[in-house]
């Protein structure tokens, strides 16, 4: 009881005071005979008395770890100096007495009264700092309740004072102002000198002043400030999230550092204050620096014709083939070269058979496999005629593999297109259209040659799967460009009720890509449009009408709360596609985001069962399991029926499309995506592989993804198999990894007899391979701090694409796999010198290490190892400068950055 720990504590403070020394008795003594002369009839007495006392509280205050000894020695004596003080009657004694009192509280004040604050209110303001850094953040601590408090009071009374409830004789409130002046001129002041930017960064936010930091920025904390800020912003609720990030961008503007200023304003995703800061910047080197950044983020705003020649991304091909050739991966590679056959344990029955579905798998393999290189050993071989290995619309698949093989050299790649164009065959003709939107995906030339090739085949009188072709091929040529032309050219495709379902669900697809985070209202109205006035049944039948919503998503990607109006209209869709259309618009707006309520909710909706009558249908319907080994008998061919538009899976990948922006929310998703594998329906099983993909795309050494996911590929529903062995490839897309290329090539043996797992195999051991292991599908850069909205665009419909992959890729919709092209770039740190020529210096490339909030200068990697420029990173991977003699322009090391002579660097001593 409280009675016994009373007395134990006595018992304990009576042992302690047997067991002092000669010194602490005196000193004890000394303290006893001051608190007796502060209430001294004698005003000099009593002032020399309480400034004896406080230097003696001050000295040791600086020098103590543990409760400083004239504290121990006061504690007792607490409540007679609070009468003291309450009795007192000059002012001196009265503010030296409340300053003693303010840090005597810290140690004996009683839970939710703020006795330290409200002494130190009485006392001298100034010099809070002197009673030591352990004082101050005590009353940091306290200003935050009493701020909060004193609002609430506030509103509390505003309240009652609306409804005439107020009281006459209440006391008069204490303003949340009053508390200002000492936080803004002492208490931030003392944080920043004492290097704790971390904490006044807390305190600021706490009472929402955290725009006088920028006040306090100098070079010696910007760093560290801004670092913490950007990290802040990933845990806090929009919009404050924002305004952190704002603060950010003018402490970097403050000491003119554009380029991490800009870095900041892209996370903003505010395009006037990107151009504001380019405009800003007048050092024509670090202009050009800053277009080489925002190319490579796909943005590109008014900007100089210079600059805008950087962030077409012309240049993107050359350094691409630079960094290949000094990587001696220039030669083409074959499929073959990828699937090693001769390493599957296949008994000599299954003899290789050309049957067009493994032709169809090998074209996309070389496709990505051959990714920007502009060679291969399939297509562009004179003496091959793969294109005719295809069957039907296999060969719009083939025909467009050229533009990912030609991708990015839009000059060069255009003239090995043309003479498709011409094709007699619809197949070829259509694969031709598209080829051109994917092989001017992520850059931009100024002769616009994707639309003017492709608008003409957008009008009524063409066939379907041309129409298809070039509408794709739009989406992926402009996509995240907003341009006003495509939209005048797609909006009637949607708004005519008598153009065929497909059609439109490719067109809103296009549309959802070319102005991916746009909130364009026209755009979303017109997509929901065509939602409520077609037929519900046939919407529900043809499995495309999820790339409706998905358009209708991508819009709002990232864009968080503006999603609210549209969420609002999706909601009178009626049946299964209104639920999937809400779904969709709420995983893509906070996609990245890393927004916990979100997550919740979705876990939430996941982790529903279906009625008992809907679970037995389901299982009626579900296709046969898979063969338990390699020589079993196929299994039985699946039902007709189209897939419904499963609510329930959507919000599985969307757990991770939204917690995939930040680190922890990452590792625990993981876990939880566990346990729904384990207790939960099959639509929610089929799309955990998928969210898992999501949360390490391209980074295949992160904890143990890889493993849980190969235990998927194994199981019982084919479906379930499916989408692991495509999340297998996406995890470790473009990354070469030896452990899955073997895991997957085990696969190809296990699935032999079931072609249509086979093609997902290969298409995995593509992506594994894509680019020659030069690019990476993350949509993420490799610190994890800035999202490229495209790739994560492309991501997204993706898998969506996955979510019936049986009716879609296995079906004559296989050419939508080429979305994967946008979400790939070159992994790569090129260095160029002041003359934008290829500059070959020595840097470090390790794994990143988080200092934000750490003291002085820590070292920013780990384990690193030094090579000689252009480099590959991988994801979670960092780069320095290992020598002198250069500056970089910027400090975020990746993709092309320029470097300069440093002019303190002494020769002598290379």
């Amino acid at each position: 009881s409280d009675k016994e720990k009373k007395e134990k504590k006595e018992k304990k403070d009576k042992k302690e005071e047997d067991e002092l020394s000669e010194e602490d008795k005196a000193l004890q003594e000394q303290m006893e005979l001051l608190v007796t002369r502060c209430s001294d009839p004698e005003p000099e007495l009593r002032k020399a008395a309480l400034n004896s006392m406080i230097s003696e509280i001050r000295t040791s205050t600086s020098s103590m770890t543990s409760v400083p000894k004239p504290l121990k020695f006061l504690r007792t004596h607490y409540a007679p100096l609070k009468e003291v003080h309450a009795a007192a009657s000059d002012s001196e004694t009265k503010t030296l007495l409340a300053d003693v009192l303010s840090v005597l509280a810290m140690t004996k004040s009683e839970q939710g009264k703020h006795e330290s604050l409200d002494y130190r209110l009485l006392g001298s303001q100034d010099d809070v700092g002197s009673w030591g850094h352990e004082y101050v953040r005590h009353l940091a601590a306290e200003i935050g309740e009493e701020y909060n408090e004193r609002l609430a009071a506030a509103e509390k009374a505003e309240e009652a004072k609306a409804e005439g409830t107020a009281e006459a004789d209440a006391a008069p409130l204490k303003k949340a102002e009053d508390l200002l002046p000492l936080i803004l001129e002492h208490m931030v002041p003392f944080f920043i000198s004492h290097n704790s930017e971390a904490e006044a960064i807390d305190l600021l936010m706490e009472v929402g002043q955290l725009d006088a930091l920028v006040a306090h920025v100098d070079k010696t904390n910007c760093k560290r400030i801004c670092l913490y800020l950007g990290q802040v912003a990933n845990y806090v609720p929009e919009p404050e999230d924002a305004q952190v990030l704002s603060v950010a961008v003018a402490a970097f503007r403050k000491l003119g550092q554009y380029p991490e200023a800009l870095k900041m304003a892209v996370r903003l995703q505010q395009e006037p204050l990107i151009e504001e800061i380019l405009g800003a910047c007048e050092d024509p080197l670090i202009k050009k620096q800053m277009a080489y950044f925002l190319a490579r983020q796909g943005l590109r705003p008014e900007a100089e014709e210079e600059l805008e020649r950087i962030m077409d991304g012309a240049h993107l091909t050359e350094h691409y083939l630079e960094l290949a050739r000094d990587l001696d991966v220039l030669e083409p590679k074959a499929p073959e070269d990828v699937y090693k056959s001769h390493l599957e344990r296949r008994g000599s029955s299954s003899s290789h058979v050309d049957s067009a579905r493994q032709n169809l798998a090998a074209t996309f393999v070389n496709a990505f496999l051959n990714v920007g290189f502009g060679t291969d050993k399939l297509m562009l071989d004179e003496n091959s005629k793969w294109l005719y290995k295809n069957k039907e619309h296999g060969m719009m698949s083939a025909a467009a593999s050229l533009g990912a093989i030609l991708c990015w050299d839009v000059d060069g790649g255009l003239t090995q297109i043309d003479k498709y164009l011409y094709s007699t065959d619809n197949h070829i003709k259509a694969g031709a259209l598209l080829s051109v939107g994917v092989l001017n995906c992520g850059v931009r030339n100024e002769c616009d040659p994707a639309l003017a090739l492709l608008s003409e085949y957008v009008e009524q009188k063409h066939p379907n799967n041309i129409k298809m072709g070039a509408l794709l091929g739009l989406g992926l040529a402009y996509a995240g460009t907003k341009k006003e032309e495509v939209l005048e050219l797609l909006m009637p495709v949607v708004a005519d009720l008598d153009t065929p379902l497909e059609v439109v669900a490719i067109t809103s697809l296009a549309l959802g890509l070319v102005f991916t985070g746009s909130c364009h209202d026209d755009i979303s109205q017109a997509l929901m449009t065509a939602l409520m006035e077609r037929p519900q049944e046939s919407l529900q039948k043809e499995s495309l009408t999820r790339f409706i919503c998905v358009g209708v998503g991508l819009l709002y990607l990232g864009r968080q709360q503006e999603v609210e109006l549209t969420l609002e209209l999706a909601k009178a869709v009626p049946g299964a596609v209104g639920e999937y259309c809400v779904l969709t618009l709420e995983t893509c707006a906070y996609a990245g985001t890393g927004n916990v309520l979100k997550v919740q909710k979705l876990m939430a909706m996941a982790g529903e069962h279906a009625p008992k009558e809907e679970e037995a249908e389901a299982e009626a319907a579900a296709p046969a399991p898979a063969p338990a080994r390699a020589g079993a008998a196929p299994a039985a061919p699946p039902s007709k029926e189209a897939p419904s538009l499963e609510k329930q899976a959507v919000a599985t990948f969307g757990i991770g499309l939204v917690a995939m922006g930040e680190e922890l929310g990452c590792d625990m998703t993981a876990r939880t995506y566990l346990h729904l594998f384990q207790y939960c329906d099959p639509p929610v099983r089929r799309a955990v592989p998928l969210g898992l993909a999501l949360l390490s795309t391209s980074s295949p050494m992160k904890n143990t993804v890889i493993d849980t996911i190969s235990k998927m590929t194994h199981d019982l529903d084919q479906e379930v198999a499916i989408s692991a062995i495509i999340s297998l490839g996406l995890v470790a897309g473009g990354t070469n990894n030896a452990k899955v290329a073997s895991s997957l090539r085990s696969l190809a043996t296990y699935y032999a007899k079931e072609p249509g797992l086979l093609f997902a195999v290969r298409l995995a051991q593509g992506l594994v391979h894509a680019g020659k292991g030069l690019v990476t599908l993350s949509p993420f850069n490799p610190d994890r701090t800035l999202l490229h909205p495209v790739a994560l665009a492309a991501l997204t419909s993706v898998m969506h694409l996955s979510l019936d992959f049986k009716g879609l890729v296995l079906g004559k919709y296989h050419f939508l796999l080429y979305l994967l092209v946008a979400a790939m770039r070159p992994r790569m740190l090129v260095t160029l010198d002041t003359d934008l020529k290829p500059l070959p210096v020595t840097v470090r490339v390790g794994q990143a290490v988080d200092v934000v909030g750490q003291a002085g200068q820590p070292k920013t990697i780990t384990g690193f190892q030094t090579h000689t420029t252009p480099v590959l990173l991988s994801m979670g991977e960092r780069a320095e400068l290992a020598t002198d003699e250069y500056l970089p322009l910027t400090s975020i090391m990746e993709g092309i950055v320029i470097l300069k002579k440093n002019p303190e660097f002494d020769t002598s001593t290379k």
